[in-house]
This record gives C-alpha cells, sequence and structure tokens, in this order.
C-alpha cells in the first residue's frame, strides 16, 4: 500500500504535466489580454473561509489535523474573495485576478473513508463590476479563452447559461411554504417529485412545462415571457445573450439557455455557466462559473456594492478531451541534445559540453553510460525523442 497514491489522487506522467503547462498557459495569455492578473491563493485555508458561508457542505472539504479548523481548498472563489475584501481591499475596482492551481475535493460514501479528488483549475475572477457589465465580459472571455483551445466539431462545445434570478421568477407563482420543494425538484428534473408536491393543477402544470425548457436562448427566453409575463430580467438577459452570439457562433460554440441548471457548489447569486464537451463516452464539464455577489458581501459586510463574477476551466479534463493522456510515446524534441560518450575517461568532457549547450541556451541530456558505438548513442536518443547528438569518442 505504501506504493501507491492515496486514494483518489494519481500520478501526473511528463507528458500530462506538459500538456496541463500548455493548456494553463494558453489560457493565461488570454487572460492577460483583457487585463487580469496573476494571484495564487494558499492551498490550506480556515474551515470558514472554505465553507463561503454554509454554500460548500463541510463534508466536501478535506479537512488538515492542526490546532485550528483548517481543511485543503475546494475551488478558488472563497480564497480569491476573502484576498480581495482584506488585503487587496485598497486596490481600485474593478480588480481582475486569474489564478491555476489545484483544487482538492472529498467525495464521502456511506461506512468508507474519503476519497481525494485533486484536480488542477485555470479561472479567473472579476470584483466590483455589477451585471449586465460584469456578465458580459466574463461571458466573452470565457467564449475567448474557449476559442483559443483546440475545440473542434467532434467536441461539440455548448456554452451552458442559467440565472437564479430565473427559478426566483418561477417561484413568486408557488406559495411560499412550498417553494423550496418545487425548487428541489425543479434542479433535479424530479417531474415524479414535483407531481406529489401540494400545488394546484395551473401551478403543476406551470412547473412541468419550466423542468422541459432549455436549448436556444431566443425561443427560451420567448416562452418564459409567455408563461411568467414581462419581467426586467428577462429582457436583461436577451440583450445579453443576443450581444454574445456572434462570438460564440465565431468560435463554433453552440449556446444553451437553462432555467434550472444549477452549478455544483451553492455559492452563486446571479448568472450560472458551464461550457460542456462530447467526451469520448460522454459529456463532459470543462468550465463552469458564476455571479457571487452574496458570498463577497460575507468577507465584506459593510461593502455595500461588492460584486463579483467568476469561472474556471478543468485543466485536466480539457487535458483529457483533446487527447493529450499519458501513456503516449515521447515526440521528437528538435531543439534538445543527447550528449554521449564512447569512454568512461570522457565523462567529465561530456559534461563540460553539455554545459557550453546550456550557456547558449540550448537543452542538452547526459546518458550517463559509456556507449560501445554512435550507432548506439542515435538509438538511445531516438528513444528519448531527442534528434540532435553531441558525440564524443
Amino acid at each position: 500500500m505504501a506504493l501507491q497514491p492515496a486514494s483518489g489522487a494519481r500520478d501526473l506522467l511528463p507528458q500530462d504535466v506538459g500538456a496541463n503547462r500548455w493548456i494553463c498557459d494558453r489560457l493565461a495569455e488570454v487572460y492577460q489580454l483583457w487585463g487580469y492578473s496573476e494571484v495564487t491563493p494558499p492551498s490550506i485555508e480556515r474551515l470558514d473561509t472554505l465553507e463561503a458561508g454554509g454554500a460548500i457542505a463541510s463534508a466536501q472539504v478535506l479537512q488538515v489535523v492542526a490546532d485550528e479548523p483548517l481543511g485543503l481548498r475546494p475551488e478558488m472563489t472563497a480564497s480569491i474573495a476573502r484576498a480581495a475584501c482584506t488585503r487587496l481591499e485598497a486596490l481600485q475596482r474593478p480588480l481582475r485576478l486569474h489564478y491555476s492551481g489545484s483544487i482538492f475535493l472529498a467525495e464521502r460514501l456511506d461506512g468508507e473513508n474519503p476519497k481525494i479528488n485533486e484536480q488542477l483549475q485555470s479561472g479567473v475572477e472579476l470584483m466590483g463590476s455589477a451585471s449586465p457589465a460584469g456578465d458580459a465580459e466574463l461571458l466573452r472571455l470565457l467564449l475567448d479563452a474557449a476559442g483559443h483551445l483546440p475545440l473542434n466539431e467532434k467536441h461539440a462545445p455548448c456554452l451552458l447559461i442559467g440565472h437564479q434570478g430565473l427559478l426566483e421568477l418561477v417561484l413568486e407563482k408557488i406559495e411560499p411554504s412550498v417553494q423550496q420543494n418545487c425548487r428541489r425538484a425543479l434542479c433535479h428534473g424530479d417531474q415524479l417529485g414535483l407531481k406529489q408536491i401540494a400545488i394546484n393543477n395551473n401551478q403543476l402544470h406551470l412547473l412541468l412545462q419550466i423542468i422541459k425548457l432549455r436549448g436556444t436562448p431566443k425561443l427560451v427566453l420567448e416562452k418564459l415571457k409567455n408563461l411568467l409575463g414581462p419581467a426586467a430580467l428577462l429582457d436583461e438577459l436577451e440583450e445579453l445573450l443576443s450581444a454574445i452570439a456572434p462570438l460564440a457562433a465565431s468560435v463554433g460554440i453552440r449556446l444553451q439557455l437553462d432555467p434550472t441548471f444549477q452549478p455544483q457548489f451553492a455559492l452563486y447569486d446571479g448568472l450560472v455557466m458551464q461550457l460542456v464537451c462530447q467526451g469520448p463516452h460522454a459529456p463532459v464539464a470543462i468550465a463552469n462559473g458564476g455571479r457571487y455577489n452574496k458570498l463577497l458581501k460575507k468577507f465584506s459586510p459593510l461593502d455595500a456594492e461588492a460584486t463579483g463574477v467568476g469561472f474556471s476551466f478543468s485543466v485536466g479534463e480539457v487535458r483529457v478531451l483533446l487527447g493529450n493522456a499519458s501513456g503516449h510515446a515521447p515526440l521528437p524534441n528538435k531543439n534538445c541534445w543527447l550528449v554521449a560518450f564512447q569512454r568512461s575517461e570522457l565523462l567529465n568532457q561530456a559534461l563540460n559540453l553539455q554545459q557550453q549547450c546550456h550557456r547558449r541556451g540550448e537543452q542538452a541530456e547526459l546518458w550517463p553510460h559509456p556507449c560501445n558505438t554512435k550507432e548506439e548513442a542515435e538509438n538511445h536518443a531516438a528513444a528519448r525523442g531527442i534528434s540532435l547528438l553531441n558525440w564524443l569518442s
């Protein structure tokens, strides 16, 4: 057992690491073009921060044995929000931050120890930009970043969009005493559960239409206006989604509006989003995000204007989706040398030659054992994916 990683954890091999770095660098270049600066929140935080005022269940947090209640971050937003409301409080808003780093989720089954789920994320947080401007910027940035990844038609990328306010509009038509039960059934797609709630036939008919309603934003919004009547939120969403539709089409991403969509964590109180692609066997979510004004107000209760919105890419999911999983043969490195020698007494000379390559800014590896022939050294270079050989004989 000592030779195995912890349950749920996994090793990343060199090609995995290289692919992850390429994805993070590619995304970071886009974030920086939009004016975002990089931050690195701590991996370990106090539990009251990680639980985000009750938005994240304590069972989802991997706790650390210490004199005070600490845990490993299950997501980045709460830690960055805490920093923005404390150490970064004096900086002018809007505050644009981007990051990359690991998160740690606890998957708990009855009677078993928690299973560790470690994921590498890359994302952004925009604080101090209220709707609709902040929402529009984040959606456009998400589409721009996704457009810089080599997604294609076979991945069928779809940006799923929802809004907590849409659920509120629907639930206004229902008696307060059963609104929570109705919300739960709507968000879980539970038609049978809806039929068991004590509501009249007209209300049930409305909710059964809402639970099935998702698709092209224009058609969904028209249906919502017919079902719910005119509302400022519907007009705002119509303007927002019409504005981003051309960009989405240009990068090959389909837009879908779903009034009952709910993300994994209960952090969000406004716009919510999820970028979904078709994987080899099933759909996979590669990015998630939304607006979290209430979370910021928990960290900064005196700031009535505190607003925040952000998203994150799951880098590992993107890597696997793009086919860069581990186990592939190494690709030839045309800019790397293998330094090899024929006799043991040439070792120091080979090390000096390697150092000369490094001083020229060239990558060079040393083969540590004498090679009988140059052909043998060339075979070692080819096996390591290296195309250039420095041979000492």
